[in-house]
């Protein structure tokens, strides 16, 4: 069985280090982050806690014209249906203005829910250690420091088997109307599942990853690394989880890879997440 000797994205302690920064955005992302932050403001005011943006960009390795925007928001209060129709709003408009992006990401959520005791190892780890603070009060200072251990695995990605009837839905739902709108059924619709396999992949590498965290000791936000640590203790999975990986990067519209990941993949990593780490805590 691999062993990871030298344990990667942790600090001494052994806790996961925060990973991207401001001063790694590539210059021809820098204008898009900008127009985001300025956006917001004039959106939220004072409503306003903070933002961070996330992902590729702060990381330093988005690719221009491939790569989106991700951001998340923590207001004072919860959200209402109108911010969310806001951000969506604000994501369409810098999505026009930049075509050095390929789309805008927004979570919302107010400061409450953020520090909740409910999310401390899932919306808060991934605040305190994914997320680069663009504006406002940083979080991560109410926020413990994370490992990379059994319950951080539980509490992040714990709960596949509830998401799977969801993906099935959206698969059926991403088909149907893009056969609806159209006479050019395959194109379209290849098209409409785009999205999807290119989110689902991530998520799928991104759990894989997570369930073999504990033993390979580390943390990395690289799909490719993700699959390959998943792969050295599942090798029987590994081909399935670097074809994934690739495909987070460059999706494609194929509508048996969708299904292979609702009837195959996704219901034996559910299984197999269950049994090693147990099921995700319930959140209202």
């Amino acid at each position: 069985m691999a062993e990871n000797v030298t344990p990667k994205g942790l600090d001494p302690q052994g806790c996961i280090e925060r990973e991207g920064s401001l001063g790694r955005i590539p210059p021809a992302f820098r204008p898009v982050v900008a127009s985001a932050r300025d956006r917001l403001l004039e959106l939220f005011g004072a409503r306003l806690h903070s933002a961070y943006v996330y992902g590729s960009i702060p990381r330093g390795t988005a690719r221009v014209g491939r790569s989106d925007l991700d951001l998340l928001v923590a207001l004072r209060e919860e959200p209402t249906d109108a911010d969310r129709a806001g951000v969506l709003a604000l994501g369409d408009a810098v999505d026009r203005e930049f075509p050095q992006i390929d789309g805008v990401s927004t979570l919302l959520y107010s400061r409450a829910r953020l520090l909740s005791p409910a999310e401390t190892y899932d919306l808060g780890w991934f605040v305190a250690c994914l997320c680069t603070p663009l504006l406002g009060e940083d979080l991560a200072e109410h926020l413990p420091r994370y490992r990379p251990d059994s319950r951080l695995a539980r509490e992040t990605n714990g709960d596949l088997a509830l998401l799977l009837p969801r993906w099935r839905h959206r698969i059926e739902k991403a088909t149907v109307e893009a056969i609806e709108q159209t006479t050019e059924q395959t194109g379209d619709a290849e098209a409409a599942r785009r999205p999807l396999v290119r989110f689902m992949s991530r998520h799928l590498v991104r759990t894989g990853f997570t369930l073999v965290m504990p033993r390979w000791n580390g943390w990395t936000s690289d799909l490719t690394e993700m699959a390959e640590a998943f792969g050295a203790y599942y090798p029987e999975r590994a081909q399935q989880m670097l074809a994934a990986a690739a495909l987070g990067r460059e999706p494609t519209g194929d509508a048996a890879v969708l299904r292979s990941y609702v009837d195959d993949l996704g219901p034996w990593l559910a299984r197999e997440y269950a049994r090693v780490h147990g099921v995700k805590s319930p959140r209202d």
